[in-house]
C-alpha cells in the first residue's frame, strides 16, 4: 500500500502542477511539454541516483510548496486597459506587469525546481520500488499511477479548485509522513509547508471570478458598462458585452450578415466556438430562427449563462452542445444556412503533451470538407478572428477556395485597438455580394494544413529557431543534471535497451492521444480517457506477464512490428468514414494494441533486471529523449511518427539481441 500510495502522489503532484505552471505563467503555452519532460526527467534521475544515496523524499513538501508559491506570487498579472477613444480594450498596451523576471530566466528555474521535485518524490518511490522482485514493483507503481490519473480526472469532472487537490495532496503526505522516523524539525518543516501551499491554494480557489474549468483557469474581469474580459491562463480570450456594445467597438461581427444576399435564409446558424454567448446573440439579433451553439468549454458557457447581458443561451431557439466543433461535425447530419468559427483561437494545447491546440483540426482542409457538407447550397461560412500574419491570412483563405472551389471574400477592419480579418465563402457565389475578394494570386499563398500536418499556424514544416534553441538547451541541461546527481552514464548504457523503449513508448503516447483527438474530439475528457486506458494497458500486459513464464521474444517483436505498420497503414479518414461505434471499436483495436505488446516485452524485460530501479530510471529518461523527438512532428506529421516509432523499438530490440548482458 505504501508504494501504491507514493505512486498514486507522484503522478497526482506530476498532473497538478502542470495544469498550475500552465495557469499561472501564460507563456507556458507555447511549449506544451516542458513541465512534463522536467517531471520525467526528475523521476529518472530518482531511480537511477546510487542506492547508498543519501534520501531526499522528505524534502518533497517543502519543494513542492515553494513552486506552488513561486508560481503563485510571481507570476504576471494582467493590466486591463480601455481606450477612452474607442472605449475597447487597448489591445496595442503592454497589459503584463514590468518588474517580472524575463522568460529566459523564468523559464529554466521553473524547469530546474519541477526537476527537483519529482527527484525528491522518485526517491521516496524508489526506496520502496527497491523492495520488491521487479516486475510485482512495477506492477504495485502502474496501479498507483492508475489511482492517481483516475483521481484527477474525476476532480476534473467536477470542475474542482486548487484547494481539492491540495487536500489530495496533504491527505497523502499526512499518512506517509507519520508513518516515518523524522526528525522534529524536519516534520515542522513539512508540515508549515504543507499548510503554505493549503494557503496558497485556497485563497486562489476563493478568489472573487477566478474559475477553474477542466482545459485551464479562468478570470473574469470586469470594466466598462457591465462589460468582462475574460482570461483564460493569464491571456485575453473573448469579451462580454451586449450587441449594441459589440456593434459599436467591433463591428466585423456584423459583416458575414451584411454579406449575404436578402434572399438567402437564416434559419439554422451553426456557431462553433460559441464561448461566452456573444457571437449566438449576434446571430438571433440579424434574425435567426435557430442557432446551434457549440463550446468545446462547459465553464465558458456557464459563465456566458450568468454574464452575458442578452441571455442568449437562455433563449429557446438555442441548442447548446458542449463538445469539440470537428467532433459535433463529424456526428452531426444537420445542414444549416451559416457556419461560422467565432474566434477560435483557444490558446490552449492538447493535454501538455503534443504542439497541438484544440482548435487546429478545424482548419485542415478535411475540417473546412466537413463543413461543406454541412452547409445548405446557398449557405455561407465564415472565419473571423485578429488574423495578423499574411501567411496564415493566405493559408485560410487558400484552404477555402480549394475546398468550395470558389475565392473567398475578405474583409480587414483595423482601429485604434486591433486588427480583424474576416473571410467568407459560399458554394453558390450569388449567396454573398463581396466588396472585395481574397487576391492569391498576388501574394504567397500557403499550402493548406492537413489531418496529418494540422499545424495551421506553423509557416513552414520546419522546427522554429525558438523550438530548436529552447530543446537544444533543455538536452543540454538534462545532461548536466544527471551528472550533477552523481550518477554515471553507464547506468543508462547499461539498459539501452530500456532507454529506447522509453523514447518509443512516449511517441507512441503522443500518437494515440492526438489520433483520439481527431477521430472524437480534443475534450479534456477524451484525453483523459486515453491516458486512462493506456496505463491500465499497461497493468493488464503485466498481469499477463505475472502468470506467464516465458514468452517467445521473436514472436512478440514480430507482432509490435506488424502492430505499428497495421496502425500506419490505416488512414484516419477510413475511420472517420466510419460508424461512430465501429470507429471506437478499430481505432481501440489499432491504438492499444502495440501498446500491449510492447509492454509485454518491457514487462518480460524488466523481471529479469538486477537493479530494478536503475532499469527504470534508464526508461524514464528515454521518455525525456521521446517527448524532444516528439517536436519532430512539426517537420514530418503526425501519421509518420509511427515509423520512427518502430525504429525506436527495433534499435531497443537489436540492443536487447545483441548488446545487454543484463
Amino acid at each position: 500500500m505504501r508504494l501504491i500510495q507514493l505512486s498514486l502522489l507522484m503522478l497526482f503532484v506530476e498532473l497538478a502542477i502542470i495544469r498550475w505552471a500552465g495557469s499561472n505563467f501564460y507563456y507556458l503555452f507555447a511549449f506544451s511539454n516542458i513541465i512534463l519532460l522536467a517531471s520525467f526527467l526528475g523521476i529518472g534521475i530518482g531511480f537511477l541516483r546510487p542506492i547508498t544515496s543519501k534520501k531526499l523524499f522528505f524534502l518533497s513538501p517543502i519543494l513542492l510548496s515553494a513552486l506552488i508559491c513561486i508560481s503563485y506570487y510571481f507570476s504576471p498579472a494582467l493590466i486591463i486597459k480601455v481606450n477612452p477613444i474607442t472605449d475597447n480594450l487597448d489591445y496595442t498596451s503592454h497589459y503584463f506587469k514590468d518588474n517580472l523576471y524575463p522568460i529566459w530566466m523564468t523559464l529554466p528555474f521553473i524547469f530546474c525546481l519541477v526537476v527537483a521535485l519529482m527527484m525528491t518524490l522518485a526517491d521516496g518511490v524508489k526506496q520502496v520500488f527497491q523492495q520488491y522482485p521487479p516486475l510485482q514493483a512495477y506492477r504495485l507503481e502502474t496501479l498507483g499511477s492508475l489511482s492517481g490519473l483516475i483521481l484527477f480526472t474525476l476532480l476534473s469532472y467536477l470542475e474542482a479548485p486548487p484547494y481539492a487537490w491540495g487536500i489530495v495532496i496533504c491527505l497523502c503526505y499526512l499518512s506517509l509522513i507519520k508513518k516515518q522516523h523524522t526528525p522534529n524539525l524536519c516534520l515542522l518543516l513539512q508540515i508549515l509547508s504543507l499548510a503554505a501551499m493549503m494557503f496558497v491554494f485556497i485563497k486562489e480557489s476563493k478568489t472573487l471570478h477566478h474559475y477553474w474549468s477542466s482545459y485551464y483557469k479562468i478570470v473574469l474581469q470586469p470594466y466598462s458598462d457591465h462589460r468582462y474580459a475574460v482570461t483564460v491562463n493569464g491571456l485575453i480570450q473573448q469579451i462580454i458585452e451586449s450587441v449594441p456594445q459589440r456593434k459599436k467597438v467591433k463591428p466585423f461581427y456584423m459583416i458575414p450578415y451584411e454579406y449575404k444576399t436578402s434572399s438567402s435564409a437564416l434559419n439554422n446558424v451553426l456557431v462553433i466556438g460559441a464561448g461566452t454567448g456573444g457571437d449566438v446573440a449576434i446571430a438571433l439579433d440579424q434574425g435567426a430562427k435557430h442557432v446551434d451553439a457549440v463550446e468545446i468549454d462547459p465553464m465558458l458557457y456557464s459563465l456566458g449563462k450568468t454574464f452575458n447581458p442578452n441571455q442568449p443561451y437562455q433563449d429557446n431557439r438555442v441548442t447548446v452542445y458542449i463538445n469539440d466543433g470537428r467532433a459535433f461535425l463529424q456526428q452531426s447530419k444537420k445542414r444549416y444556412d451559416m457556419i461560422i468559427y467565432a474566434l477560435t483561437d483557444s490558446l490552449m494545447l492538447i493535454m501538455g503533451q503534443s504542439s497541438l491546440r484544440l482548435e487546429n483540426y478545424l482548419y485542415t482542409k478535411e475540417g473546412m470538407e466537413s463543413v461543406r457538407s454541412h452547409l445548405n447550397p446557398d449557405g455561407v461560412f465564415t472565419i473571423y478572428n485578429y488574423i495578423q500574419p499574411l501567411w496564415l491570412v493566405n493559408r485560410l483563405a487558400n484552404t477555402m477556395k480549394i475546398t468550395f472551389h470558389q475565392t473567398p471574400c475578405i474583409k480587414t477592419y483595423s482601429s485604434l485597438d486591433y486588427w480583424a480579418t474576416v473571410l467568407m465563402v459560399s458554394p453558390m457565389p450569388s449567396s454573398l455580394h463581396c466588396n472585395t475578394y481574397w487576391q492569391g494570386d498576388s501574394s504567397p499563398f500557403i499550402t493548406p494544413a492537413t489531418d496529418d500536418h494540422p499545424f495551421v499556424y506553423l509557416q513552414d514544416k520546419t522546427l522554429p529557431p525558438l523550438y530548436l534553441i529552447s530543446l537544444s538547451i533543455l538536452l543540454c541541461s538534462s545532461l548536466i543534471l544527471i551528472k550533477i546527481a552523481g550518477i554515471s552514464y553507464r547506468n543508462i548504457l547499461k539498459y539501452l535497451d530500456l532507454f529506447f523503449m522509453g523514447t518509443a513508448f512516449l511517441l507512441l503516447e503522443t500518437k494515440n492521444v492526438i489520433n483520439f483527438a481527431l477521430l472524437f474530439g480534443t475534450t479534456w475528457f477524451v484525453n483523459a480517457l486515453v491516458f486512462i486506458g493506456i496505463i491500465f494497458t499497461v497493468y493488464l500486459a503485466i498481469e499477463f506477464t505475472r502468470w506467464s513464464h516465458h514468452f517467445k521474444k521473436n514472436i512478440l517483436y514480430s507482432l509490435l512490428l506488424l502492430s505499428l505498420f497495421l496502425a500506419f497503414l490505416v488512414p484516419n479518414h477510413y475511420l472517420l468514414s466510419l460508424p461512430l461505434i465501429i470507429r471506437f471499436i478499430f481505432a481501440t483495436a489499432l491504438a492499444f494494441s502495440p501498446i500491449f505488446i510492447a509492454n509485454l516485452i518491457f514487462s518480460d524485460r524488466f523481471r529479469e533486471t538486477q537493479q530494478s530501479t536503475a532499469a527504470f530510471g534508464a526508461n524514464l529518461m528515454g521518455a525525456v529523449f521521446g517527448g524532444i523527438l516528439e517536436y519532430s512532428s512539426l517537420i514530418i506529421g503526425y501519421g509518420n511518427l509511427f515509423i520512427l516509432i518502430a525504429v525506436m523499438y527495433l534499435i531497443a530490440i537489436l540492443f536487447r539481441t545483441f548488446f545487454t548482458s543484463d
